[in-house]
């Protein structure tokens, strides 16, 4: 069972690097289908997000724990936007001069999208190891796959943003790696869990 574990955490990280690849590889998308793509992640991610987690969360708390549930939403905002103030501290991680990007603006706007995307990987990974640990070896599997499918386009929406930025191609890479890595960390967390 722990072969399969390290297999399905292998497999979310590897789509991921491979979408990375693609997005080197495909340096002129057109615009057109950079935002398909980018729809295609959003729309995955906002129907996880309100099908998958907030309205199971209204169903199981009930009519009087509703409080709760819009709590969570509401402290989700606002952590992102913390992480919004934060990322024009982030010259050292991107090796951008930081008289250069002075406000911040593009940089914080590139480096906010790559730290959504690194954080909601982790619930990612948790779900895959829960339903290796509890779930039918179909339903498991097919938890893999459905991540591993969405992965791959998000691995390749990370990049161009950041190489236009002005970060570079090796640390872009690396930042790319790191996103896979969070859904390896979350793997394990949820099947020990």
């Amino acid at each position: 069972m722990m072969t399969d574990v390290w297999i399905s955490a292998a497999a979310l990280c590897a789509t991921t690097l491979l979408g990375s690849l693609l997005g080197f590889a495909i340096k002129e998308l057109p615009h057109k289908w950079n935002d398909t793509v980018l729809g295609y992640c959003a729309g995955v991610m906002l129907a996880a997000s309100t099908l998958g987690l907030i309205v199971p969360a209204f169903e199981e708390g009930g009519s009087s724990m509703w409080w709760l549930v819009a709590l969570g939403v509401m402290g989700g905002a606002a952590f992102l936007n913390v992480l919004d103030l934060l990322t024009p501290h982030l010259h050292h991680i991107t090796g951008l001069d930081p008289e250069r990007h002075a406000s911040g603006t593009s940089l914080s706007r590139v480096m906010l999208f790559v730290m959504a995307i690194a954080l909601h990987k982790l619930p990612e990974g948790i779900a895959a190891g829960v339903s290796m640990a509890g779930a039918e070896e179909a339903a498991s599997w097919g938890v893999t796959l459905g991540l591993s499918l969405q992965n791959i386009p998000e691995g390749m929406v990370i990049i161009s943003p950041m190489l236009l930025s002005g970060v570079s191609p090796r640390k872009t890479l690396l930042c790319a790696m790191a996103t896979g890595l969070v859904e390896v960390i979350g793997t394990l967390i949820g099947y020990f869990a």
